[in-house]
Formats: C-alpha cells, structure tokens, sequence
C-alpha cells in the first residue's frame, strides 16, 4: 500500500504513539494515507478508537515481528 508518509514510534508507550500519529496527520491532506509502526501492544487498539473518533479512516494493519503497522487516511 502507498502512503504519502510513515512514522517511526517503535520503543514507544501510550501515549506518543497517538501524539506522534495526530501530529504526523496535521501535516497530511485529505485523503493521503500515513503509515505508523509501533511496537507497544495497546496501539492496536488505541489507533483503530483514536482513527475512528476523529473521522479517518484506519484501511489497514497487521503485526509483523512484533511491529504493529497501520495504514490511516486522512478524512475530510
């Protein structure tokens, strides 16, 4: 999958992963996709809430050697 931009927050604990996220999404247009890999398990479940309350649209993860990767577009 093609993403506009991706963001490193391995080694990260709630709550940068998300800080990271809304930061990096700021910097995006609508409909551009950001890539995020973190490694802190409760970010599968905080991104996908996080992505759903704030109108993106969360298209894709999966978990790869313990790296959690998620694919976020950008909403309007």
């Amino acid at each position: 999958m093609n993403s506009t931009k991706i963001i490193d927050a391995k080694g990260l604990a709630c709550p940068m992963p998300i800080v990271r996220t809304k930061k990096a999404m700021d910097e995006l247009a609508p409909g551009e996709i950001l890539e995020v890999h973190a490694t802190d398990k409760g970010s599968k479940n905080d991104l996908t809430a996080w992505a759903g309350s704030t109108g993106h649209e969360l298209l894709k993860s999966e978990e790869e050697a313990g790296v959690f990767k998620f694919w976020i577009k950008k909403g309007e």
